[in-house]
């Protein structure tokens, strides 16, 4: 028998057992074996799918939320990079903003600028422009993106380091493990362009992630970029 005591304070406040999910999973089970196995309990089943709904639909919300708090933190992150980008007043002090606080912002560990171009490489004018620069030889970009591969082109392209970086990295390729490449269109006329993000994660840049920030982030270079081409 139920003490007396806890019977009253039951009878005077159902709802907490009703709401304590623990107590009425053992009074169902209770239930259930005091009908005797050869009962069926549609109700204690229908109780049981709705739980396991219930539960799926949880994990569901909270991925959602947690996706969602991922993509702002993204946001804000390209926004933040975007506006240190338009801060430079020569192309020399872009250069060194971008390889030192767009990349920090970007918590990426290496940014290269790729420029194709006819002028040699060992020009002074560019080479006191910094590492940053990488001048190549037109169509470099197209075969570094497709590694020598019949595949179409893409805006972004996200993927694992391939044995073609080392030109690329230099000193770098060591611990370099995954990169982003942003192809850039600088305008009729124009060869292209193609900012490259390494990252020693070989698994913060891969294949299966959105690209849309990337994207835009493209879209906001190339145009600066055509200022200081001009």
């Amino acid at each position: 028998m139920i003490e007396q005591d806890l019977r009253d304070r039951i009878i005077a406040e159902p709802e907490t057992i009703l709401e304590d999910h623990d107590v009425m999973r053992a009074l169902i089970a209770a239930n259930e074996r005091a009908m005797g196995s050869n009962i069926v309990d549609l109700r204690g089943i229908a109780m049981e799918r709705l739980e396991t709904r219930l539960d799926r639909l949880e994990d569901t919300h909270r991925s959602v939320i947690a996706a969602a708090y991922e993509n702002l933190a993204g946001t804000n992150q390209v926004h933040r990079a975007i506006l240190q980008m338009l801060d430079p007043l020569t192309f020399e002090e872009f250069l060194q903003v971008v390889a030192g606080d767009v990349a920090e912002t970007l918590r990426v560990d290496s940014v290269r600028l790729v420029l194709e171009s006819v002028q040699a490489k060992d020009e002074p004018a560019l080479r006191k422009l910094g590492e940053v620069l990488y001048i190549a030889e037109p169509g470099f970009i197209a075969d570094y993106i497709t590694a020598g591969r019949n595949i179409s082109l893409r805006p972004v392209t996200l993927r694992q380091v391939v044995p073609a970086s080392d030109e690329l990295y230099g000193d770098k390729t060591a611990w370099v493990r995954s990169e982003a490449l942003l192809r850039l269109d600088f305008g009729k006329g124009r060869l292209p362009g193609m900012l490259v993000m390494g990252a020693e994660d070989p698994h913060q840049f891969k294949p299966t992630q959105g690209t849309d920030l990337l994207v835009f982030f493209a879209s906001v270079f190339e145009r600066t970029m055509r200022r200081w081409l001009s």
